[in-house]
């Protein structure tokens, strides 16, 4: 359930998580993702992680990408912004895509984004294997989310392998407290894991695929075969195998590889996640004491509701798995850095008031800056128009700062807004204002504008 929704037990909330991996295998995405989203099936969701393999990566695709985003990144804000998602953030590397949204209300809480990736493939010198992760604090707990996409072929079981450890040695993020991926609180892995099933000839496994009896080929799983004897391992959970192997299907079928290659049905695509366990009470060479009191007080309890996949989306030779967990947690923050109060009756007519207060020290630029966002922005590039925070100085704690916004950048058609704050330094929008209505201006009523006549404001 939504945590808006769900009263605390002992200060606990509930925030509902949905996540997707596909390797989408090159392909342009399909017309309509909202049953990959499951948006008309399931209790409001906070936050959504999607991580996608294998997008179109050519050099003049990957160009125009960088530039313009690429086609997925588009179709999935378009989806998710008239619900109220906003993405928050993304990381890119040749085909692996990470992309985080979330309510606009938890956005305030969501601070220290970091992104990383690191190149398996090819000696490392491409990036069509590899890893990427977007860490940040959620309510004031660590989590890290890592997509990767590991060596294939069923003889690479501990390759792959090698390529995890590796992925988890190599990624830095410049955090005191979590400068690596195993230091978070909280951690999911997932992807194009490329685990295959061993020993079992084609027609066993067809056979126990076609019958739904998925329990006499989990023990050949190579990826729960490794959990018996590898301890970093040991350490993540997976939910039970009670959905097809996701890989390999004829594209636009649910019939498996007809090909001349045959590929064997293999559970290639997988959603695994971790808590960190207990720290031991240490004492270091300052005789400080350092132990689990902080994950005592304040405990992660990650429970999943669903782990399946959805056999309904043709477009790639995977199929899309589909994960949603309830993170019970106690918040260590509740108070946003910065307030935003909008001043009198907005319209296109006069220039516009509003106010913003630093509430609580952060790491604060002249280079800030305020946006005014319509309802149903999909990203905090997403603005009608936008002010310079206080262009001297940053400004002290508790001060009221007093900015204007003239009246030529202001939209001419009525429509609800709220400002938003930007941080430079922590690539987010960190505060919004609560939501007010633009009235529409004289020149609107008057020359009886409608919406697509408005240049840029209302399209």
């Amino acid at each position: 359930m939504s945590a808006q929704n769900v009263g605390s037990r002992d200060g606990h909330q509930a925030f509902r998580l949905h996540m997707v991996t596909w390797n989408v295998g090159t392909a342009e995405p399909p017309a309509d993702v909202r049953s990959l989203l499951q948006l008309d099936l399931q209790p409001a969701v906070d936050l959504f992680v999607i991580g996608l393999q294998e997008v179109n990566a050519t050099p003049v695709q990957y160009i125009s990408d960088l530039i313009y985003e690429d086609s997925w990144s588009h179709l999935l804000m378009d989806t998710l912004a008239p619900m109220g998602y906003i993405k928050v953030t993304s990381v890119r590397m040749q085909g692996l895509l990470l992309i985080l949204f979330a309510k606009q209300v938890h956005l305030p809480f969501i601070r220290d984004i970091q992104s990383t990736y690191t190149r398996t493939g090819l000696f490392g010198y491409w990036g069509n294997k590899g890893g990427v992760s977007v860490r940040f604090s959620f309510y004031g707990h660590m989590l890290c989310f890592l997509n990767c996409h590991l060596a294939a072929h069923m003889n690479y079981a501990l390759q792959r392998m090698d390529e995890f450890e590796y992925i988890l040695d190599r990624q830095d993020f410049d955090m005191y407290n979590t400068p690596q991926v195993l230091d978070h609180k909280l951690v999911f892995w997932f992807g194009d894991l490329n685990f295959r099933i061993a020993d079992h000839g084609m027609h066993f496994l067809r056979s126990s695929v076609n019958n739904s009896r998925f329990n006499l080929l989990w023990n050949r799983d190579q990826l729960t075969m490794m959990k018996k004897k590898e301890p970093i391992l040991q350490e993540f959970e997976e939910g039970p195998l009670c959905f097809k192997p996701t890989y390999k299907f004829d594209r636009f079928s649910e019939t498996y590889d007809t090909s001349g290659k045959k590929r064997k049905p293999a559970w290639t695509d997988r959603i695994l996640w971790r808590i960190k366990p207990k720290a031991i009470e240490t004492v270091d060479e300052y005789n400080s004491t350092s132990s689990s009191a902080d994950d005592d007080e304040y405990p992660i309890k990650v429970t999943q509701d669903m782990y399946t996949c959805d056999v309904s989306y043709g477009v790639s030779d995977h199929k899309p798995v589909i994960a949603t967990f309830d993170l019970e947690m106690r918040k260590k923050v509740e108070t946003p850095l910065v307030t935003l109060t909008v001043e009198g009756h907005w319209s296109a007519d006069e220039d516009a008031t509003f106010t913003y207060t630093i509430l609580e020290k952060f790491e604060s630029s002249t280079w800030d800056w305020i946006g005014l966002y319509k309802i149903g922005f999909r990203s905090a590039s997403h603005y009608s128009t936008f002010a310079w925070v206080k262009d001297d100085e940053v400004a002290a704690n508790g001060e009221v700062v007093t900015v204007q916004m003239n009246k030529n950048e202001l939209p001419l058609l009525a429509g609800d807004y709220v400002l938003g704050y930007f941080s430079t330094n922590m690539q987010t929008l960190i505060a919004f204002s609560p939501t007010f209505l633009i009235l529409e201006s004289r020149l609107a009523v008057m020359e009886g504008l409608l919406p697509e006549k408005i240049n840029g404001h209302e399209k």
